[in-house]
């Protein structure tokens, strides 16, 4: 599912107010390693409900897919 490019350039991280990436199905915050769900196209950007990304490698692919570089 995708969000709308106008969305997204006006979403921001809850938590720490700083912009967001679209990698998969998710709004990802990477100084924060936390991903925000897409619901149907909606973004959920509840904290308590985002995913905490411990994994480096996928912190790695993630911040390579909403960049836009080949993974």
């Amino acid at each position: 599912m995708t969000v709308d490019e106008r969305l997204l350039s006006i979403l921001v991280c809850p938590q720490d107010r700083g912009p967001l990436l679209l990698a998969d199905d998710y709004l990802y915050n990477p100084r924060l390693r936390r991903a925000y769900r897409i619901e149907d196209g909606i973004p959920v950007l509840l904290v308590d409900e985002a995913v905490a990304i411990t994994d480096d490698a996928e912190h790695q692919r993630l911040l390579e897919q909403g960049s836009g570089e080949p993974g």
